[in-house]
């Protein structure tokens, strides 16, 4: 705990180096201010949560994991839909975070406190030293990782003509994204105690726990993009008064990368858990690589779709390679068949949807009609296996 709090101070001077370099004014420094400590607090709990995962009290986990964002609707949207929505500005969401994160922090710190028992607040120099040695290549994994994932954002308002509107633009289909991104992340904080116990003690367990975390993320990820797609102006009207079609191309090339990042959040909890940092590690570097440098050529032409298509680019090649590393590491090897649920699937959603379109149903109804069909087919398909879940949730294996 002394040590994270060291590294935090350490972390909040780069930071603030940063923003002088970039030019921040009072205002932004101050809302900068804000975020940090937000990002200690998302840090610590994160934290906590780890310890919770590997206890294996996962209801714990999925609890504190949404105690957050619950408290956050609950405020922000009393505060706009009940209350005085010109309360709401930017400076004070960040407050409401704030608020939001410390209570959790409060919450999942008492909850730790009952199941380890301290001292929480003995710095052991030699020890810091050593944790350093250890996490380093989990360091520079998460690091990479931010760079291909957030980078283009950060390019795209600095090097466009029109930067700002032009990551407004980037930024309206993105936010929906990183919603999913979240889901996904609870997801792969599951799978990472569950594969590491397996790798170690049952390894023949591992492939039906793959196969049903395959069927679950990417066949949903696949009905949500589709219907994401079909429906993206439909959505972006919902959240924004000012869409054009550089957010609606944008977002369809954002949302596309959700089916991606599902097969990563898959594929690289397996190999974290088995300890292939080091190769991790390289894809990420080579994905950092690919990354800039494809959106230094196309960001100055193209702007936010030029960057979403990049994003899509990035995360499918990812997807592809630790896919291949994750199957080599189980020694497992598939077939067209084990591919032929999702193709299904896609050519199912994707004729359902051009015909619903011909409807011309209120877009409301044919979004709940579409996603009705979607989960029709995931059953159908099998991939939505209720006894295979309970299999797996239950065992004690």
């Amino acid at each position: 705990m002394v040590f994270r709090l060291i590294l935090f101070i350490l972390y909040a001077i780069v930071v603030s180096l940063t923003a002088i370099l970039l030019g921040y004014g009072a205002r932004e420094f101050h809302i900068l201010l804000f975020l940090v400590i937000n990002q200690l607090l998302i840090l610590s709990i994160a934290f906590f949560r780890s310890h919770f995962s590997g206890l294996h009290l996962f209801k714990t986990d999925a609890i504190i994991s949404i105690m957050d964002r619950f408290l956050l609707i609950v405020i922000a949207g009393y505060l706009l839909f009940i209350s005085n929505s010109d309360l709401i500005t930017i400076d004070s969401f960040v407050y409401i975070q704030t608020i939001c994160y410390f209570i959790t922090f409060i919450v999942g710190w008492t909850v730790l406190n009952k199941q380890i028992k301290g001292p929480f607040f003995h710095w052991d120099f030699k020890g810091s030293l050593e944790i350093i040695k250890q996490s380093l290549p989990y360091a520079a994994l998460i690091l990479l990782m931010l760079l291909y994932n957030r980078s283009d954002a950060v390019i795209l308002e600095r090097i466009h003509v029109n930067g700002r509107i032009e990551a407004g633009f980037y930024a309206q289909g993105f936010r929906l994204l990183d919603a999913l991104y979240m889901f996904g992340m609870i997801f792969a904080g599951l799978l990472f105690p569950m594969f590491s116990r397996l790798l170690k003690n049952a390894i023949d367990e591992v492939t039906p726990l793959l196969q049903t975390a395959g069927n679950l993320l990417v066949g949903g990820s696949i009905v949500i993009v589709t219907i994401s797609l079909f429906n993206a102006q439909f959505f972006l009207d919902l959240l924004y008064h000012n869409v054009n079609s550089s957010s609606v191309f944008s977002f369809k090339f954002l949302i596309s990368c959700f089916i991606p990042i599902c097969i990563n959040f898959i594929f690289g909890t397996l190999l974290t858990a088995n300890g292939n940092l080091k190769t991790l590690n390289v894809i990420s570097f080579s994905a950092v690589v690919f990354s800039i440098g494809l959106n230094l050529f196309i960001i100055p032409g193209y702007g936010a779709v030029g960057a979403a298509l990049v994003a899509l680019c990035t995360q499918s090649l990812v997807a592809l390679i630790q896919m291949y590393y994750g199957l080599k590491c189980i020694q497992l090897k598939l077939s067209f068949k084990d591919f032929l649920p999702y193709v299904i699937l896609i050519v199912s959603m994707i004729l359902f949807g051009y015909n619903l379109q011909l409807l011309q149903l209120n877009p409301l109804l044919a979004v709940c009609i579409f996603t009705l069909f979607g989960l029709f087919l995931l059953f159908v398909l099998s991939l939505i296996d209720i006894k295979n879940i309970k299999k797996i949730i239950f065992s004690k294996a």
